[in-house]
């Protein structure tokens, strides 16, 4: 059973797409892209520097373009469009701005739709970041019990629970100050690079703006499972799936319950789009056995195809999916 995951903000790195504009096909379509997006995801992929790309008005378009870009490298002629990933794989997951890559994987939405949301979530969310000087740390090992109790003294949100012993803080600069001052016992405190409290309460002006643009589209219901940040729940329609989406601008992240959901679903191959590194990582650690590769620059592509060969077995559709409507073990 094949997993294909998305990766999140942050994950992007100064020429990451380089490479992958040697392949001609995949140059076109993020030119196309970047017309939708009325951004020059290219450039911003190839030669802007790392201070640029952190802009959320950069990083997330950026991700989500490069995702749906590569996508159709993977198998040329069986894969013309992003939503034909579905073909392929038997679940589609994302983290934080993934979910829209994934969205789009599973036939949502289109890769325009999924690219003009992404464009507007970005610009949202900086324009909300502008409001208070916010931030967000990780928050590496330490009892988890007391790393929730010192978060709660701070006043802090988990804005991101990635796996055991990996949490992210968020909130004010100020707020986050305290928590590095006064660590919980036996835990790092690691500042991130981005510009805001995503996934909290600052978020709340950035959801507005985005459900206003998503009352506008029509959804289309998922053609293979797609796994939500919210409670790692497989999402069975397509406004179940985009009201999710919108409402994650402002509410934590779970990506340790979407891969309880794809242990419990029984995947064995995992697939990272690019910009790749970050939850094949995470995968390695919380999926022990199951086969995982991070398609990072061309020279991945032949280890992908064999993932996909080797692990897909074509029935991810939501009939198939009916059996998991939420993730086991108190996920729902």
């Amino acid at each position: 059973m094949l997993a294909i995951v998305c990766p999140g903000q942050g994950s992007q790195t100064p020429g990451f797409l380089s490479p992958w504009l040697e392949m001609a096909d995949v140059g076109e379509r993020l030119g196309w892209l970047s017309a939708v997006a009325g951004i020059d995801l290219v450039a911003h992929g190839t030669t802007s520097d790392a201070e640029t790309i952190r802009d959320t008005a950069v990083a997330q378009p950026l991700i989500v373009a490069a995702g749906l870009a590569v996508v159709p490298a993977l198998i040329p002629g069986t894969l013309e469009q992003p939503d034909d990933a579905a073909r392929v794989a038997d679940a589609v997951a994302g983290h934080s701005v993934g979910e829209l890559t994934a969205a789009a994987l599973a036939g949502v939405l289109t890769a325009e739709q999924a690219v003009v949301l992404v464009r507007e979530r970005g610009k949202a969310m900086a324009e909300a970041s502008a409001v208070t000087p916010t931030g967000m740390s990780a928050v590496l090992g330490g009892n988890p019990e007391d790393v929730a109790a010192a978060l709660d003294e701070h006043g802090l949100t988990a804005a991101n629970t990635n796996a055991a012993g990996q949490v992210v803080a968020a909130g004010t600069l100020d707020q986050l100050a305290a928590l590095a001052a006064d660590r919980p016992a036996k835990a790092r405190i690691v500042p991130l690079q981005v510009a805001g409290a995503f996934h909290t309460a600052h978020m709340a002006q950035a959801v507005d703006v985005l459900a206003r643009y998503a009352r506008a589209i029509t959804p289309s219901d998922p053609r293979t499972r797609l796994l939500s940040n919210a409670d790692g729940a497989v999402v069975q329609t397509g406004g179940e799936a985009l009201g999710r989406i919108v409402d994650q601008v402002s509410n934590p992240v779970r990506w340790d319950r979407c891969m309880d959901t794809l242990r419990d679903l029984g995947v064995t191959g995992l697939l990272e789009l690019p910009p790749a590194g970050t939850l094949a990582g995470l995968a390695k650690r919380a999926l022990p056995g199951v086969d995982i590769v991070a398609l990072k620059a061309p020279d991945d592509l032949p280890a992908a195809r064999a993932l996909v060969e080797t692990h897909s077995t074509g029935a991810g559709s939501v009939a198939a999916a009916s059996s998991v409507t939420n993730a086991p073990g108190g996920a729902s």
